[in-house]
């Protein structure tokens, strides 16, 4: 099964250009054989956040993956970003990725990270750095074309 997904990166300190995190979850993406549909960085601006979200579902986006914004700082918004724009909440991945996250680092009791969908996107909170980004999706991955299908109306 061949899924399109978007890449945003919460950060104001980041471009494009300098996205580790973004572009090494692009790589494991297309090593899948799934194809990256988009590809930004938006400021840790809970508006912007939420419009990039919107925008990338809204144009089809199976997953839309946000990295970074989902700690402890006053900039972190990116839970309440997706929660803005998303109908329904689906808790085990992000319970999952913390999970993983806490074998190897204690503090990954202090994510906030969310997954839900919105409409038949769903938009999964990764953290920032690109070791952890990489860990909690090679985590969760394995359930993303279960969980699309289930979301176009599959059987299980």
């Amino acid at each position: 099964m061949q899924l399109e997904i978007a890449i945003i990166t919460c950060s104001s300190t980041r471009t494009l250009a300098e996205d580790q995190a973004g572009a090494t979850l692009a790589s494991r993406i297309q090593d899948r054989g799934w194809v990256v549909v988009s590809h930004e960085v938006v400021p840790d601006n809970r508006k912007r956040i939420s419009e990039a979200i919107v925008a990338c579902a809204d144009a089809g986006a199976d997953i839309v993956l946000t990295c970074g914004g989902s700690g402890l700082s006053r900039a972190d918004v990116t839970p309440e970003a997706t929660a803005d724009v998303c109908d329904r909440n689906v808790p085990g991945i992000a319970e999952a990725m913390r999970a993983v996250s806490f074998q190897i680092t204690g503090r990954a009791m202090l994510s906030r990270a969310v997954c839900m969908q919105r409409d038949t996107t769903l938009v999964v909170n990764l953290p920032g750095s690109t070791k952890a980004a990489s860990e909690c999706f090679d985590a969760v991955c394995d359930q993303f074309e279960h969980a699309v299908l289930m979301t176009a109306g599959g059987g299980h």
